[in-house]
């Protein structure tokens, strides 16, 4: 065999949306250069748009009914699978990782605590209505039970670490019976798109989970603003003033939102695993992201009946 011959062009990822369980293009043709923390080109993300983000909730409002009404066994077992096959790909998102600037050695810890994080999360979707429920003491013959349920559709700006952080709003997200959608680090947005393929290939039904890439700037105030989308998750959001023309907006259908704690987001450290805010991803997350997006049910019912 010549020299020539044995010279083969390397196959690239076309790097694509997430949208009801299929990987269109954005409508509108728009793509961006992702580049490495070198500066080295990496591929083409594609660019949503407001177009993409209707899509986007249009497919997470059909899933929703399906995905709440599922039981909790089962939520947990599909969540259990993302973490199989994540941890199946461990090679694959390490490399990715190790492309927007985490060391390679911080990178394998990073994706063995994403996984944990998807199993401990897994492992919470039965437990969560009896520790955010309760039986209410009343004066009479009642029985007063409170319950939580699913707020709806969930819209979430990721936090700029690709695949910790990603996971960590996400995951409590749907495990309670919520649908999302999500804008991906703007800087980073390859691992997201490369975890999109995971939750395709993992039993979770189309629709659950929809991923956007490109401008958080542009894509987040349309998402805010529109009127199915029931709560709002702007831990990514980075600019002060973008994060309260946001909540202004959410407030237009009283959304539920959540900010980081000290009110403001932040980028990612150097390992790429703590935000702005002082976010650290590697600490126990406790239940607050998933008490976030629940609705309590209270009922009465007469006793003796």
């Amino acid at each position: 065999m010549s020299k020539a011959e044995s010279v083969r062009l390397a196959v690239r990822k076309t790097y694509k949306l997430y949208i009801g369980g299929a990987f269109p293009r954005s409508e509108s043709g728009r793509s961006y250069a992702v580049t490495s923390s070198k500066g080295d080109f990496l591929a083409n993300a594609s660019k949503a748009s407001r177009k993409d983000a209707r899509d986007a909730v249009t497919a997470a409002r059909k899933a929703f009914s399906g995905w709440s009404g599922a039981t909790a066994y089962n939520r947990g077992q599909i969540l259990y699978r993302v973490a199989e096959m994540l941890e199946g790909r461990r090679a694959q998102f390490v490399a990715e990782l190790a492309d927007a600037g985490t060391g390679k050695a911080e990178a394998g810890r990073v994706v063995d605590a994403a996984v944990d994080r998807l199993v401990w999360y897994a492992g919470w979707s039965d437990k969560i209505t009896a520790v955010a429920g309760a039986a209410n003491p009343v004066a009479g013959p009642y029985f007063n039970l409170s319950s939580p349920e699913p707020t709806g559709v969930v819209a979430l700006v990721a936090p700029d670490d690709p695949l910790l952080g990603l996971v960590s709003v996400v995951a409590p997200v749907i495990v309670t019976g919520n649908t999302c959608v999500v804008v991906a680090s703007e800087r980073a947005p390859l691992p997201s798109i490369t975890l999109a393929e995971v939750l395709a290939t993992s039993d979770l039904p189309g629709g659950v989970v929809n991923v956007l890439t490109g401008s958080v700037a542009e894509i987040a105030p349309w998402l805010a603003a529109h009127m199915d989308v029931n709560a709002l998750d702007l831990t990514g959001v980075a600019d002060r003033d973008l994060a309260v023309a946001c909540e202004a907006a959410a407030a237009e259908n009283l959304k539920r939102v959540l900010r980081p704690a000290t009110g403001a987001a932040g980028t990612a450290g150097a390992s790429g695993v703590r935000g702005g805010d002082g976010t650290d991803w590697f600490a126990d997350p406790g239940t607050r992201r998933m008490t976030a997006f629940l609705e309590t049910k209270t009922v009465w019912h007469p006793t003796g009946v």
